[in-house]
């Protein structure tokens, strides 16, 4: 066993360990791994490095920006008045959403899709007295399976098709995934319809008053003052009113360092911090009612300025932070008037809490913060002002469809590879109008093309130091006398494993020279076992954590982990079944 093959092994161990505790941004660590592998000498620059020249990370950047031209032209806005109408059901709207949201996750970006749509789907819940619960796991699953029936539907099959040209492989066709997504696609449409949409859960469906309001999609925590000479001060919990609220709960009392569980006996004091849970208008209500000030920064008056819901993306450099560490009024420009949070029970003041992705901040801020960060991924995966509909369609709505339409085109009739094409269609988007200059920066998420690229150099050293290898000869060395659809089953499961735990991108790099390994070994086609990793590490639906839109929809939804595991796991097996099948059948 050589050094550099021990060296490669202890990190790649170190690099699982820490995605596993979430010990740093994925892309941070992404880098530390690659830094490590380089000063030690097992990666030469030029293959350390190798990565920022894949044209997967060229490809995937300009197709952030075809994405985010799309959305800015309001070129999807059909949506809102075609799905989401008051006289439908709930299967008939989720039917619609699902089969439009699979549509759109084949040639789009499907995080935008996703952050587009959350906010219609609660609004039609609110209205139909549906818990937006019943639609928003199908929601993110639908652009999961949309996102693996092409080349372009997700960054994980760029990565992947990248991966393969430096293996000395053909790329992935625009449609060759198309064989195994549609069928899946339709498999898992119908078992929602059939039986996934009565059995996903309902977050109003509760035992008691604290977990229905600890349970609704609309709950967040709040932190009011009590202001000196208010007459609340010196009464109980009971006499204040404060106890038994209907839709608000009285969580815990924070006074000086101390956090308080109170009862009814409790006494207020001026200076107390009452934390609640509930909705915004129920909470502020109660406030206003009884005299509390929001204890934020310059809270004072929380009405003058629009509200805005910002869910904290996995790559967001505030996670692990608090507001008062982050100085988030001053860097943002707003005041976090709330969390929500359906992980945990936060316990303290709100701007001590360290921030999580998937965190649902209500935020107070002027007009336009929501077009600033709306589609910057560096913090937030969905800005959206409270209340808002789809933006409207502009004079640039239809150059945008024609760009995307032009580039699937000239990339299915073989005149330009994918990564000009997209590249192309960016420039045009840019020069046309479709989006301001401004915005190129929030479109393109860097943190998301940092761990590509250091991704594949990572891949380099587990290939070149012959970890792969020699992973393979342990686990297959001796064992030749299966069916290779076993092989190809085994290597599957391993991936999807990996994804449910460390993210789809980061399970395709890892797994990717395993799998060429393993195929050489077992004498199975390598096109197989890449393509297998490819749907695989896209196909994450048994946690939140595996995929960015399970993360997403998770605090607008109120689910808990268990809810991912139960909708997920009928899911994972279709869309297993299917891959291997159809992998099976075409390749081997």
């Amino acid at each position: 066993m050589n050094i550099d093959l021990i060296i490669t092994a202890s990190t790649v161990v170190l690099l699982l360990i820490a995605l596993l505790k979430d010990l740093a941004r994925p892309h941070l660590l992404f880098i530390a791994a690659l830094m490590l592998l380089l000063v030690t000498g097992v990666l030469s620059p030029g293959l350390a490095l190798s990565g920022f020249a894949n044209e997967a990370v060229f490809t995937v950047a300009a197709l952030f920006v075809v994405a985010t031209g799309v959305q800015q032209t309001g070129a999807l806005a059909f949506i809102d008045f075609v799905i989401f109408r008051q006289r439908d059901g709930l299967r008939k709207v989720g039917g619609k959403m699902m089969l439009a949201t699979m549509g759109l996750s084949a040639f789009l970006n499907n995080t935008p899709i996703v952050a587009m749509l959350i906010p219609h789907v609660q609004s039609w819940a609110d209205k139909k007295g549906i818990s937006s619960s019943k639609l928003l796991i199908p929601l993110s699953y639908a652009a999961i399976v949309g996102g693996i029936s092409t080349l372009i539907g997700t960054s994980t099959n760029i990565l992947v098709s990248g991966m393969m040209v430096d293996f000395g492989l053909e790329p992935m066709g625009l449609f060759e995934l198309s064989w195994i997504g549609i069928p899946a696609a339709i498999l898992v449409f119908a078992w929602f319809m059939l039986v996934g949409f009565g059995i996903t859960p309902d977050r109003k469906v509760v035992a008691n008053n604290f977990s229905k309001i600890s349970n609704s999609a609309e709950a967040y925590q709040f932190d009011y003052k009590v202001p000196k000479n208010l007459s609340l001060s010196g009464k109980t919990i009971e006499e204040a009113g404060l106890r038994a609220l209907e839709s608000v709960f009285l969580i815990h009392v924070q006074r000086g360092k101390h956090l308080i569980a109170v009862g009814p006996g409790f006494i207020v004091e001026a200076g107390d911090i009452l934390t609640f849970r509930g909705t915004y208008n129920e909470v502020h209500m109660v406030a206003s009612t009884k005299g509390l000030l929001p204890a934020v920064p310059g809270g004072k008056n929380v009405e003058p300025l629009p509200l805005f819901d910002a869910v904290i993306s996995d790559s967001s450099p505030l996670v692990g932070k608090t507001l008062k560490e982050l100085e988030f009024r001053e860097r943002f420009k707003g005041v976090v008037l709330a969390i929500q949070r359906k992980v945990e029970q936060i316990n303290g003041a709100v701007g001590n809490t360290p921030l999580k992705a998937g965190d649902l901040l209500l935020i107070e801020a002027k007009s336009g913060f929501d077009q600033f960060y709306g589609n910057n991924n560096q913090y937030f995966y969905l800005v959206r002002r409270k209340g808002d509909a789809l933006r409207d369609y502009n004079g640039k709505s239809r150059i945008a469809l024609g760009i995307i339409f032009l580039m699937l085109v000239v990339v299915g009739i073989g005149w330009l590879p994918m990564v000009t094409a997209a590249l192309l269609a960016a420039i045009v988007m840019l020069v046309s109008g479709c989006m301001h200059k401004e915005q190129l920066i929030n479109a393109v998420h860097l943190p998301i093309l940092v761990v590509i690229a250091t991704a594949i150099g990572i891949g380099k050293a587990v290939e070149t130091s012959g970890l792969a290898s020699g992973i393979a000869n342990i686990l297959f060395g001796n064992i030749h006398s299966m069916h290779p659809v076993i092989f190809l089953l085994m290597l599957y499961l391993l991936t999807n494993l990996f994804t449910e735990f460390i993210t789809n991108n980061a399970a395709a790099v890892l797994m990717f020279p395993l799998a060429i390994a393993i195929a050489e070994q077992v004498g199975i086609p390598v096109r197989a076992a890449a393509l297998a990793v490819a749907i695989a590490a896209s196909a994450s639906f048994m946690t939140p954590i595996g995929y960015q839109t399970n993360l997403m929809v998770m605090g607008a939804g109120g689910y808990k982990f268990s809810d991912y595991t139960k909708a997920g796991f009928p899911v994972t097996i279709i869309v297993m079944i299917v891959a291997v099948t159809v992998i099976s059948w075409m390749y081997i």
